[in-house]
């Protein structure tokens, strides 16, 4: 018989049940969606260029196919945080499965620029959810293991970008680029498929006061782990008004029901400024400026790689748009810098614990830096990827260390 006078939190009990079963199916679904998103994100390498050479768009119309989407991920990101805080990570996982897959596969019927443009941006609402899925995964983990398996994580980003630039080299050259639009839609109906098999997190469930159901999902844990959770009772750490044992009557006025539902969405919007507040802002605009310099380093790089691959095949050379979209080269590159996130993820791995996160961030800095300056000057084609693999390589290494650093600042 358990023993009633014990009490202990959702990380002992993770940390009871282990690593095993339950994590990796938890590990493949989350690890599907960042893929998805990832390759939502590389088509940016391939449609600009080839939609500036069907419809005539000029170049400034080309740049704002990217930036529209850039834009829906910095609503999405938010958007997604508030609804999976204040309704579950499951429900916010419906809508963006639903949003990614079905109007990243309808923006391929796109008939002209102005659709194709409103289309990409809603994608990119969709696809600011790759925080959201990592986190939900993170809250599965041990504590003591969250490090590594956040630098393994982040190789589902890795190979989706991988396996996006690998398609494009098959599909561009032979079809084009609708045929590339909905073939990289179909991960995230994958997503959208699996939807009802993925739990959700024991983490909020006991934050929301729902300690019967989090301690359900735990003994799930346990179970397909085969081990046991601690003996006694869960400690429910809810800081609002449980939601089933202590749910107001049936005959209860809807106009109550009414104020439970604001109140809910007035704490989602005080756990947003909470970062505000006299204790976090320095660090939390610190924070803004590191993911900051970050995002537009490795976004700029992935843009960078497709505009000096189509425009320049040898010096004092240049390729038309057409011709560049089915040249290999340009195909070649992308694959090229890809695949260098590969050994940027193992050495933010190897020096994160090391040399500590901020060094590690540092040095990472430092090293994108040294690959991009000769970019500014005119160089030969290998040197070129060369240096964009490198580049590639650290950004992402410093994301990943960024990833990492950035829970344990705000003591998570």
């Amino acid at each position: 018989m358990a023993d009633e006078g014990h009490r202990y939190t959702v990380d002992e009990a993770l940390t009871s049940a282990g690593f095993g079963k339950f994590q990796y199916l938890v590990f493949a679904y989350a690890g599907l969606a960042v893929f998805a998103e990832a390759m939502e994100i590389m088509i940016l390498s391939f449609i600009g260029p080839a939609v500036k050479s069907e419809w005539g768009v000029s170049p400034s119309a080309e740049s704002l196919l990217s930036t529209v989407v850039f834009a829906g991920n910095l609503v999405g990101v938010y958007l997604w945080g508030l609804l999976s805080d204040n309704y579950g990570r499951k429900k916010g996982f419906l809508g963006i499965a639903m949003i990614t897959s079905g109007i990243g596969l309808l923006s391929a019927f796109s008939p002209n620029y102005i659709s194709l443009v409103t289309l990409r941006g809603l994608v990119g609402i969709g696809i600011g959810s790759g925080p959201v899925f990592s986190a939900w995964f993170l809250e599965f983990v041990p504590a003591a293991k969250r490090g590594m398996w956040m630098v393994i994580f982040s190789t589902f980003w890795t190979l989706g970008s991988i396996f996006e630039a690998a398609l494009a080299w098959i599909v561009m050259i032979t079809l084009n680029w609708r045929w590339l639009l909905a073939l990289s839609s179909i991960p995230s109906f994958a997503v959208l498929l699996l939807y009802s098999l993925a739990p959700e997190s024991p983490r909020y469930l006991n934050v929301k006061g729902r300690t019967t159901e989090a301690r359900n999902i735990l003994d799930k844990i346990a179970l397909l782990n085969k081990a046991k959770l601690p003996n006694g009772m869960l400690v429910s750490d809810a800081t609002s008004r449980p939601d089933e044992e202590l749910a107001p009557p049936d005959n209860t006025p809807l106009l109550t029901s009414s104020r439970i539902r604001i109140t809910k969405l007035k704490s989602g919007f005080s756990s947003f400024l909470l970062l505000f507040s006299s204790r976090l802002v320095r660090t939390t605009l610190l924070l803004w400026m590191l993911f900051f310099g970050n995002s537009f380093t490795y976004y700029g790089i992935i843009l960078m790689t497709s505009k000096l691959s189509s425009t320049q095949s040898k010096c004092g050379t240049t390729l038309t748009v057409s011709q560049s979209m089915h040249d290999s080269s340009l195909y070649l590159s992308v694959f090229l810098a890809s695949l260098g996130e590969l050994p940027g993820l193992v050495l933010a791995g190897i020096i994160v614990d090391r040399a500590g996160r901020k060094l590690s961030l540092t040095i990472m800095l430092i090293l994108v830096f040294i690959c991009i300056l000769p970019l500014a000057m005119l160089q030969s084609n290998i040197l070129i990827t060369g240096l964009l693999v490198g580049a590639r390589m650290f950004a992402f290494g410093a994301f990943t260390i960024a990833c990492i650093f950035t829970p344990e600042q705000l003591g998570w």
